[in-house]
């Protein structure tokens, strides 16, 4: 297993992890051509390997109601690290805000056994949501 980080969407160990990897043409390929962002508005988790790289980063939106996953990657389609940083923000998040995720067709499988459902369908990806909220959710 990976450790998973968690960095502020501003924060400078972020630049330093995944810029080899947001900077990579097969990498952008693999998200579509879809540049990745960031602003404070974010919180990134980002597997790093036992040599300190990055293999894989989940950027989290954090919204007034739900945050949202969006553009993330994984090296090689790594399930089992997806799965780890799917957890990461469930236990981060979940308990207080609804969930919200933009995920590639390719995924959904993981997703779902991770709780989410789809809401929308497109042909390359799918809006899903999971919602362990109770009452109302939480605000900034």
């Amino acid at each position: 297993m990976m450790k998973i980080e968690r960095l502020a969407g501003t924060a400078s160990r972020l630049y330093e992890l995944v810029a080899p990897l947001v900077m990579n043409p097969d990498v952008l390929k693999q998200n579509n051509g879809y540049p990745f962002k960031t602003s404070e508005a974010y919180v990134w988790f980002v597997g790093v390997d036992d040599d300190g790289l990055a293999r894989g980063f989940m950027p989290v939106e954090i919204r007034t109601d739900n945050v949202v996953i969006n553009n993330y990657y994984v090296e090689k389609d790594d399930g089992q690290l997806l799965q780890q940083l799917i957890r990461a923000v469930d236990k981060e998040f979940g308990k207080e805000y609804i969930l919200r995720a933009v995920v590639h067709t390719r995924h959904v499988e993981i997703f779902e056994k991770n709780g989410f459902n789809t809401t929308k369908e497109w042909t390359l990806y799918r809006k899903m949501q999971k919602s362990n909220v109770t009452g109302k959710e939480k605000r900034l």
